[in-house]
């Protein structure tokens, strides 16, 4: 049994790394948050990035919600929610992807990723607080991001289309998970349409049948491309997909697409750990070519947190022993590596392959309060159940 796992998760979450964002975090002087925090949580760039603020509005109204109504923890979420709903977009409702601290614009609204955290932090925190200008900012900006699906950079994208035509998997990817966070707004009908049109689309052409992999990129048709983004894999990715396509199935009461995503998130994980010194590979070449991304063989928190997720559902819905070999695996990797046993808090993000830590930052441009909570909520609230 895994059970047991559940309190050590509870107490990491409680006592450790939700305070370290209580207390180093919040900018009381402009308001929002400061993510670029090192290990002994001083801060060191206080530029604001877009989904960094709403993936910690909906990491502590989720805390109110999952764990306690707790008055602070609330405070916390509306703290960033004022400054999000005033400096956040632009006239046309798009959000920006960085501001600066005082919430100027920094970097245009090119990334639809800034809208899809926007929209799932006002939808929670519309549970917590139900003011109506709240959902409708979540319902509008999801409406956009439906509008934008095809193209989602917009005029920002660089790429010279129509030689090349791809599509990438990180946007359906996204979608299965929102569109359920969304649902008590967007209501059942929509959520079906949606998530059964981007399911359809992840395991059927996303994932490359031959190989049992999934990838990162495919033409508009749905086929291999043999380039370097069409051979390109992140383990983690597909991994993260398959917990959000297991809630929809469970949802759905479709055992077949639980099994299926189970079958498919093991076959990543299985190609995607590395042999020699642990962890799973942060980017892979299909072919095994050699990636473009210099970084492609670092150890990053937020795949092997998202591992421990959907190994603990996998567990939690099987019992089979492989998952619970594989968990208890990922587990002594992730906490003897990413864990900060001399300042607690939270965790390290970047390792080298060997397992070292690579950048001793807490939390940065790409990391901020969310996979770390998380996965500690959701992996102690699943073996708990």
């Amino acid at each position: 049994m895994l059970n047991h796992y559940a309190e050590t998760y509870k107490n990491e979450l409680l006592n450790e790394v939700v305070p370290f964002w209580e207390k180093n975090s919040l900018d009381k002087e402009y308001g929002g948050y400061f993510t670029c925090i090192d290990n002994s949580g001083e801060i060191y760039d206080t530029d604001k990035f877009i989904w960094l603020q709403a993936r910690q509005i909906w990491m502590f109204a989720t805390l109110c919600q999952k764990v306690q109504k707790n008055e602070a923890w609330k405070k916390i979420a509306m703290h960033g929610a004022r400054f999000l709903e005033k400096q956040g977009r632009d006239e046309f409702g798009n959000w920006y992807f960085s501001l600066n601290q005082k919430g100027e614009p920094l970097v245009q609204p090119y990334n639809i990723f800034s809208d899809c955290f926007a929209a799932m932090a006002f939808g929670k925190l519309y549970e917590i607080e139900p003011k109506e200008r709240y959902a409708e900012i979540a319902k509008t900006t999801f409406e956009n991001i439906l509008k934008r699906r095809e193209n989602p950079k917009g005029k920002y994208n660089k790429i010279y289309r129509g030689t090349r035509n791809l599509q990438n998997f990180a946007l359906p990817m996204i979608l299965c998970n929102l569109s359920l966070e969304l649902e008590h707004l967007l209501g059942s009908e929509q959520v079906d349409s949606v998530t059964d049109s981007v399911v359809n689309l992840i395991m059927n052409k996303f994932y490359h049948k031959e190989s049992g992999l999934v990838l990162e990129n495919i033409s508009v048709g749905g086929e291999f491309v043999d380039s370097f983004e069409g051979r390109l894999l992140n383990p983690g990715h597909a991994i993260e997909a398959m917990w959000f396509i297991m809630n929809l199935g469970i949802r759905k009461k479709d055992i077949d697409l639980v099994k299926k995503a189970e079958k498919i998130m093991f076959q990543q994980l299985e190609y995607g750990w590395d042999n020699e010194y642990g962890g799973i590979f942060y980017f892979m070449d299909i072919k095994n070519h050699p990636p473009q991304q210099l970084e492609h063989d670092q150890k990053l928190w937020w795949v092997h947190v998202e591992t421990l997720v959907a190994l603990a559902k996998t567990y939690t819905c099987t019992q089979n022993d492989k998952a619970k070999k594989w968990f208890e695996k990922v587990h002594d990797y992730t906490w003897n590596h990413f864990r900060d046993k001399e300042n607690g808090g939270e965790w390290y993000g970047y390792l080298n392959r060997k397992g070292e830590v690579h950048l001793n930052l807490k939390g940065g441009k790409w990391k901020g309060c969310f996979h770390v909570p998380r996965g500690l909520l959701e992996v102690w609230q699943t073996l708990e159940r």
